[in-house]
């Protein structure tokens, strides 16, 4: 009788950043069990995150229309059942997922959710009897998901992709004046205020590491691309990619850097996940709760004093700023970044 073959269905919807933090697991998963196949579950934004695995599957979801609501889940779970999947690993457990596993469970597929660690979260981040102590990092939360599934990972046996993507074109006609620059990627902007370095001091660090290195801004937005066209204007080795390349462009270029300095946000993990020397920077967040981009030694991760801030972390995502660390991130020194980023270029 001939074995069923395992497929695996993978289960991320959101956020950019979280989704991105799959990508080592997965490679690690391929390489230690070949012939398993895989669907991932997500939004279509993030498939160019996968385009370098051969085979992979990738669904889309569709919360607006054909997914949307509690009909649109037990549709989305019709959907699935067309896939002769044989387990499901849920990396999100968000109300959503918990509802599509439930409809899974009841018909005795193999579920696993991950452990999100809420009230550990809660210790970490509270005012008052703080428990400031690292959290496991979210990556490991994933591999243990496919560890209970039967599939366990080393992830001291990953591998980074030798080959580098494609640059986009607009890029090489545009900007590649001197192939002797090392190129610096800047993405300065996140999801909430508390986690953002103050412009004016983003822009000493770009004016001063502009003079040796070509710059590409990341970020997205009328907002954003109006700030970056400022300083593409007023400095002759800055280039903004907003609006000009696709996602998966951006992946390509991303994978071409030498250092890439991010807040704590998506683009760190992006790089991180090409082994690109990633320069973090934390507000009200702190890399104890467990978002550090995957291989980058703590020495890479510049955050605040917690003499002068006690209270950092002040949330898990940046959201939640106490009174009086509005301006927080001011206390790091430009010149501190800038070391830093010519010590590892």
């Amino acid at each position: 009788m001939t074995q069923k073959k395992e497929h695996l269905l993978i289960l991320r919807f959101s956020s950019l950043g979280d989704v991105a933090l799959t990508i080592p697991v997965i490679r690690c998963l391929l390489k230690t069990y070949p012939n398993l196949q895989i669907t991932i579950v997500s939004r279509k934004v993030m498939e160019p995150l996968f385009k370098e695995f051969k085979g992979i599957n990738f669904f889309a979801v569709d919360f607006n229309y054909r997914h949307k609501g509690l009909k649109g889940i037990y549709q989305l779970y019709n959907d699935l059942r067309k896939i002769p999947i044989t387990r499901i690993a849920d990396l999100h457990s968000v109300i959503r997922t918990h509802l599509l596993c439930f409809f899974f469970k009841i018909n005795l597929f193999q579920v696993k959710k991950i452990t999100k660690a809420r009230f550990e979260k809660y210790l970490l981040t509270r005012k008052k009897n703080k428990k400031f102590q690292p959290l496991t990092p979210t990556i490991y939360r994933y591999a243990d998901v496919f560890r209970r599934l039967g599939f366990p990972v080393d992830m001291q046996k990953h591998e980074f992709p030798l080959k580098k993507g494609i640059v986009p074109k607009i890029i090489l006609k545009e900007i590649l004046k001197n192939n002797n620059e090392k190129w610096i990627g800047i993405a300065p902007f996140a999801a909430f205020p508390g986690k953002i370095y103050p412009l004016d001091l983003m822009q000493k660090v770009i004016s001063y590491l502009q003079k040796d290195y070509k710059l590409f801004l990341f970020g997205k937005g009328k907002k954003e691309s109006q700030k970056f066209d400022i300083w593409q204007s007023a400095y002759p080795n800055v280039f903004s990619t907003v609006g000009l390349i696709s996602f998966g462009d951006e992946i390509n270029l991303i994978s071409n850097l030498d250092l890439m300095i991010s807040m704590d946000s998506a683009n760190g993990h992006l790089s991180s996940n090409f082994g690109i020397p990633t320069i973090t920077l934390w507000g009200v967040t702190h890399p104890f709760c467990g978002f550090t981009p995957f291989g980058q030694p703590i020495e890479n991760s510049i955050f605040l004093d917690r003499e002068k801030y006690p209270l950092i972390p002040t949330s898990i995502y940046g959201k939640k700023v106490f009174k009086g660390y509005q301006k927080a991130l001011r206390s790091i020194d430009p010149k501190v970044i800038i070391e830093k980023a010519i010590e590892l270029l």
